[in-house]
């Protein structure tokens, strides 16, 4: 007969050593993740949080086209009230200032359609696939390939950029060295056409929304078309304008329509989104004029503040290399080269490429800088 001896008191300690070795396991797998400089802790952390960033990553890409069919119907609907509403009015009220309005709206129209269409369609350059790269500073851990200096690798297009910027959603592209210059003078041109309209439609605004009545539900008064005076009162206007001069000023008379409900609703429609876009786009354009007078990109900024602060802590003084002066800078960025001026590579619009090959780039410690560009 077998006799059945319980020990309780070995409990404790057989699960002590089953959690031990548990954690011994978990311990030594943790740190088969993070045994080079290739696979360190961060990149364990960014492993752990890959659901998150795949969810973000995928996601901005799919509303990306969203985001551009927005910008271009928000920029034609502005387009088709100025026409609308803005045209008859400076038409009505002296037709030379028309003109030259005219003339100035459609040439920052063309710029920013130019700049914006070129921004969207022209990628941003990728490193060679399979060709030697002769000058690289690491290994993309991503695409486990060599990354040329100043390239950085997008997680939402899923591949190296030449001179990363960002990735731009309402460009549903990334801005980087082909297409950096198209990106920022969109932002300028777009900046100085929404000041445009809003000087040159500031008038019809301030009529519209302050001098006239709140109700307008009533275009017509027996059968005869009318128009409101600067006090509210509803004048009937007939097809020989016979108005007392007492009544309406000599330039309301002779500039404005009359105000229906649909217009003074696209009016205040107006004032919002360009007002909107001024302030946003003239903050962004004058952040990046700075960046880009400082010689680097968005990324490099913060790069290059982690390195002023680092080594100030050991009492260096860390230089950015592509910092050539301000002037020489924005001569680079803008491609302002073999003859090329201000008035055809920026005033209009030019397709032309940036400089060098977006692989190799001059820096501060090269010599003879004096002959570049």
């Amino acid at each position: 007969m077998v006799t059945v001896h319980w020990k309780f008191k070995s409990i404790p300690k057989s699960f002590y050593h089953i959690f031990k070795n548990f954690f011994q396991k978990w311990a030594t797998g943790f740190r088969s993740l993070t045994y080079n400089h290739f696979m360190d802790q961060s990149y364990a952390a960014d492993v752990c949080m890959e659901p998150m960033f795949w969810f973000v990553d995928n996601f901005t890409n799919a509303i990306g086209p969203i985001f551009v069919v927005a910008v271009v119907g928000l920029t034609l609907s502005v387009v088709c009230i100025a026409y609308w509403i803005g045209l008859p009015y400076w038409w009505n009220r002296n037709p030379c200032i028309c003109v030259f309005l005219v003339i100035i709206g459609h040439w920052l129209l063309l710029n920013i359609s130019f700049h914006y269409y070129m921004a969207v369609v022209t990628h941003p350059g990728y490193p060679p696939q399979g060709e030697l790269i002769t000058e690289a500073v690491s290994i993309c851990k991503k695409c486990i390939a060599p990354k040329p200096p100043r390239t950085h690798h997008c997680s939402v297009c899923n591949r190296c950029i030449l001179k990363m910027d960002h990735h731009c959603p309402w460009l549903n592209n990334c801005v980087g060295y082909r297409n950096h210059r198209y990106f920022f003078l969109y932002m300028v041109y777009m900046v100085l056409g929404v000041f445009f309209v809003i000087c040159a439609g500031f008038d019809v605004a301030y009529t519209a929304i302050l001098l006239s009545p709140d109700d307008l539900n009533e275009p017509e008064l027996e059968g005869h078309s009318v128009k409101f005076n600067k006090s509210g009162a509803l004048i009937p206007v007939t097809d020989a304008v016979d108005l007392d001069s007492s009544l309406l000023d000599d330039d309301y008379i002779q500039a404005y329509e009359p105000i229906t409900p649909w217009k003074r609703r696209a009016i205040i429609y107006m004032a919002l989104i360009n007002c909107g876009a001024f302030i946003a786009l003239g903050a962004l354009s004058s952040w990046h004029s700075k960046l880009i007078g400082r010689g680097e990109t968005s990324i490099e900024a913060n790069i290059n503040k982690a390195e002023t602060t680092r080594l100030s802590e050991i009492g260096r003084i860390y230089v950015n290399p592509y910092n050539f002066g301000s002037r020489k800078n924005w001569r680079i960025f803008l491609g302002l080269i073999q003859g090329r001026t201000f008035l055809t590579g920026v005033l209009l619009p030019s397709a032309h490429e940036p400089i060098g090959d977006g692989l190799t780039w001059h820096t501060v410690h090269d010599d003879n800088l004096d002959e570049w560009p």
